[in-house]
């Protein structure tokens, strides 16, 4: 049981390649080439891809919680404020979630960081 992440535009590269070397499945939008699609269409993009979106983006959050309201189905939404926690703190969230959730979990769902 384990999750595969979807790395938006503003997450710091220092979080991806720390994931990368605890041995979560990550993908940016850069290496997707996905770095310039507007917000809803990257949400759907990574849901076709099965993967769930971390962002430190207020607007992308607020967008997939009205994907919610509207019950629009996405493969999940993690936010994580650039300034309420330290890229360590990310890092060791996301890992712990990665590794010890299903995609079934995440389903039309948008949680925030720090746990």
């Amino acid at each position: 049981m384990a999750i595969k992440l979807y790395m938006d535009v503003h997450v710091p590269w220092p979080i991806t390649e720390q994931l990368r070397i605890r041995d979560v499945d990550v993908l940016t939008s850069q290496e997707n080439d996905a770095d310039t699609l507007p917000d809803d269409e990257l949400l759907q993009r990574a849901t076709e891809l099965q993967r769930v979106v971390f962002t430190q983006d207020i607007r992308f959050k607020a967008m997939a919680e009205d994907w919610q309201r509207a019950g629009r189905t996405f493969s999940g939404l993690i936010f994580g404020h650039q300034l309420h926690a330290t890229i360590g703190t990310y890092v060791a969230d996301l890992e712990l979630i990665a590794k010890s959730t299903g995609a079934d979990e995440w389903l039309n769902t948008v949680e925030h960081l720090p746990l």
